[in-house]
């Protein structure tokens, strides 16, 4: 299956990557990466030096070099130094009607 079919949804590739950072959810590593293909859903991305050792099931996608437009992602899929990551979702809050807090 090629990388184009695992990614549902329409896709915008960039014929040179886009210059991006992966960081760990704590901070305490950084990757320089290229995006090379996203979707609403998730980016294919080719990683830049090793990935071994890294805790890559959740972590941060910079979209800036400052760190201020970001994705929270994981991983979806690795071949060599590329990956493919899902884009995380929060979980919507059920609506309970009242603004008391209730102990359990």
């Amino acid at each position: 299956m090629s990388s184009s079919e695992r990614r549902a949804g329409e896709r915008v590739s960039f014929e040179r990557g886009i210059k991006t950072y992966l960081m760990g959810i704590d901070g305490t590593w950084r990757r320089d990466c290229k995006m090379e293909e996203v979707s609403e859903s998730g980016a294919n991305l080719t990683v830049e030096g090793s990935m071994e050792g890294l805790n890559l099931r959740e972590f941060f996608l910079l979209l800036s070099s400052t760190g201020l437009a970001y994705r929270r992602c994981e991983l979806d899929w690795v071949n060599g130094d590329q990956i493919g990551v899902r884009f995380a979702t929060r979980k919507k809050k059920a609506k309970t009607g009242h603004s008391e807090n209730v102990e359990v």
